[in-house]
């Protein structure tokens, strides 16, 4: 790892110099180029030679150094640009490209011909064409993309193409997916779980999950569209920023309309697993026999073990349901009903654990205050 780190650094730098030597030869002959033309460069008086010739040297050696502290950052930047437009691209629907790039080419066709008659129009012809020309492309394009659905049998065309070949160039690499749904691309924790190299083979997103994440982005309610957006921002970070593989399933199953059928019926077809926080879609995952890997479950089994007899501070937040209970919660959230902790409100207490049940949907403790015989109960 220090070697490849060092082989990087070495060409890091050489990349660097060869930029500034580009530099410092192109501000030469830029210099060079400038005077010759105001006629500083005759031959017939080599003495006046040097003024233009060492401001040319000095202008190039300027510009090199110019290049060299900024020719990186430049490039990080044009590489941040590309990773945000890829990921933008990725998450538009083939069809949905397919449609807008003809109604582009038809509408350039009409602005075309429109344009014709109206720059004939006197002073004003030349500003109204391109105008015209702009209104029609955009009108075109939105209005192909509104009425997608009618051009229905396009789309399934292009999707049956699409999940054919992709298919079968994934089922002949026998590698292994965790396929990920929408629910657990939205939560976020994902991203934390990719960090730990705890995951193996590669991860698959499918494309009619990223058109599922993209409806939810585009959405007129606020805190739908805001969890669409997260959902892109996750993936983009999966993709970009960590060192899983991650591919994108272009395939579709037009006889399936539900995301979470298709899910189930994709995973069975490559053998892969699902990686979810969905209970309901957990569960249809057990009776149909398809590997799951549900995010809270894991969340559940990497909390603190808390024994009968242990002690903790809680400090209790508000009242339970039953008569006299308190609430108070634990720092990784799991919430603890505390008998008699009432008229505690506000303080925070020493509690024992009397007992802890463990279930699919969340922790249970049961607590009392220390020095208390009075019986508790918590739930997660």
């Amino acid at each position: 790892m220090k070697g490849k780190h060092q082989r990087k650094e070495v060409d890091i730098k050489l990349f660097r110099k060869i930029i500034s030597l580009l530099g410092v030869l192109g501000g030469l002959l830029l210099g060079l180029y400038f005077f010759n033309q105001q006629g500083f460069l005759d031959i017939e008086y080599p003495r006046e030679l040097a003024m233009p010739l060492g401001i040319s040297l000095a202008g190039g050696f300027l510009v090199g150094f110019i290049f060299y502290f900024t020719i990186l950052p430049l490039v990080e930047s044009f590489r941040k640009a590309y990773a945000w437009i890829d990921i933008k691209l990725k998450a538009i629907p083939t069809q949905d490209i397919v449609l807008g790039a003809f109604a582009l080419v038809v509408a350039l066709l009409i602005g075309l011909l429109l344009s014709i008659p109206l720059s004939r129009i006197p002073s004003i012809g030349v500003y109204i064409s391109p105008v015209v020309v702009l209104v029609i492309v955009f009108l075109s394009i939105k209005l192909a993309l509104s009425r997608k659905e009618d051009f229905a049998i396009v789309s399934s065309l292009i999707n049956r193409k699409t999940a054919h070949v992709n298919y079968s160039e994934i089922t002949n690499n026998n590698k292994t997916y965790k396929i990920l749904d929408t629910s657990v691309i939205i939560d976020g924790r994902i991203v934390d779980i990719c960090k730990t190299d705890f995951l193996e083979g590669i991860i698959l997103v499918p494309e009619f999950v990223l058109e599922e994440l993209r409806h939810i982005a585009d959405s007129t309610d606020v805190l739908k569209r805001n969890r669409g957006r997260r959902g892109l921002d996750v993936l983009h970070k999966i993709q970009k920023e960590m060192h899983i593989p991650v591919e994108i399933y272009e395939g579709d199953f037009e006889d399936i309309a539900e995301v979470d059928s298709k899910l189930v019926k994709l995973a069975k077809l490559l053998n892969g697993k699902i990686i979810t926080n969905d209970y309901n879609l957990n569960k249809v995952c057990e009776l149909q026999g398809v590997s799951v890997l549900n995010i809270n479950e894991l969340a559940n089994a990497v909390k603190p073990v808390l024994l009968p007899g242990e002690e903790m501070q809680a400090q209790i937040i508000k009242d339970g349901k039953e008569a006299g209970q308190g609430v108070a919660y634990l720092e990784d959230g799991t919430m603890i009903v505390v008998e008699g902790g009432k008229k505690h409100i506000g303080e925070t207490l020493d509690l024992q654990v009397t007992s802890v049940l463990q279930t699919a949907a969340g922790r249970m403790i049961f607590a009392k205050p220390k020095n208390s015989s009075e019986s508790v109960t918590g739930v997660n």
